[in-house]
């Protein structure tokens, strides 16, 4: 009864903060990347051991220059975003009417095709979608400068972690376990947004040159769906293809564009996603489709679409951090999708 009554407790304190939380979930998440970045660059530079002050000094060198890479990689796709696919949005916005039109004109074919009855109004309304959307994301930008903040004090504060830490666990045996177990989670977690950003962005881009090369209109908008769709497991990937076949659907006169749209992005998603990723990665997430939709729904449901977008890295991280513990790797079963979770001393 007492946990019942936390639960609820937490839930009722995460929605009614849910204006404090998701600053700092952006800011905690852009931050968590840019470091996973950071690594990575640094992973590639020499003078990795520190044993003697000539390397100390080149080590802390090469750390500098690896995290200004991140922030010029994180600006500089931000940059590509305001400049390049936030002008195709507005694009779209204008084009919407028609294109519900045409959806529209595609269902009364269909249903005189197949010979069942047809209701217009069944159809999703594309401007209400997109205006949803955009009031979301206009209310994301009203808190831009504070994420900025945010993000800036974790960048401080960084380097007092280590201090933090020793603090709280004086005693060595627990110290040393507790590090282990902290580092296990921050290697795991470096590792899966890494290359799932890498991935995705990589997807992204095959993805753009393939809707150019056939002609498909707002290329970009639809590469930039597969970029953020394909950080949802499944469920992200059937989003990400559908939209632009559907729109190739309703808009082509033939049924070259909107099959050559499918072959093009099943396949890419199929290569790179079932494939490549986990060679990348060395195991799959092995996240359950049903743990997946409830997680999706919960969040949705407490912080609208930016608990929608950051579901599944929130049940990512719950599943590595609980596989991690004797005490909860139950939660991570139930959790995965065949009941194998990762070793805690892979």
């Amino acid at each position: 009864m007492n946990g019942l009554i936390l639960f609820i407790g937490i839930i009722f304190i995460l929605w009614l903060g849910k204006a404090i939380f998701i600053p700092i979930l952006v800011a905690a998440f852009i931050w968590y990347l840019m470091n996973a970045i950071s690594t990575y660059y640094r992973k590639a530079m020499p003078f990795k051991i520190k044993d003697n002050k000539d390397t100390t000094f080149s080590s802390r060198l090469f750390d500098w220059v690896s995290k200004i890479l991140s922030f010029l990689t994180f600006f500089g796709l931000t940059y590509l975003f305001v400049t390049q696919i936030r002008p195709m949005f507005s694009e779209l916005v204008i084009a919407l009417p028609e294109i519900q039109e045409k959806l529209m004109l595609l269902g009364d074919y269909l249903s005189g095709f197949f010979g069942f009855s047809f209701n217009s109004e069944n159809l999703p309304n594309m401007s209400g979608i997109i205006t949803s959307i955009s009031s979301s994301a206009a209310g994301l930008i009203t808190t831009t400068g504070m994420v900025l903040v945010y993000i800036f004090f974790m960048f401080v504060e960084q380097s007092t972690f280590t201090k933090k830490f020793s603090s709280l666990f004086p005693n060595k045996t627990q110290s040393k376990k507790m590090r282990y177990i902290l580092n296990s989670i921050d290697d795991n977690m470096k590792k899966y947004m890494f290359m799932k950003t890498f991935v995705s962005g990589f997807t992204a881009i095959l993805s753009y040159i393939w809707l150019t090369h056939i002609g498909l209109e707002f290329a970009g908008i639809w590469a930039f769906i597969v970029f953020i769709m394909n950080y949802i497991p499944t469920i992200g990937a059937i989003i990400a293809c559908s939209l632009p076949i559907l729109y190739s659907l309703v808009t082509a006169d033939t049924m070259n564009l909107p099959i050559l749209t499918a072959v093009g992005l099943i396949t890419l998603q199929v290569i790179l996603g079932n494939i490549l990723e986990p060679k990348l990665t060395g195991k799959t997430l092995n996240l359950s489709t049903l743990a997946i939709l409830i997680n999706l729904v919960f969040w949705g449901m407490l912080w609208g679409v930016a608990g929608m977008f950051f579901s599944v890295p929130l049940l990512v991280a719950t599943f590595i951090i609980t596989a991690q513990f004797d005490s909860t790797r139950w939660i991570a079963v139930l959790l995965s999708a065949n009941g194998e979770i990762p070793d805690k001393n892979d």
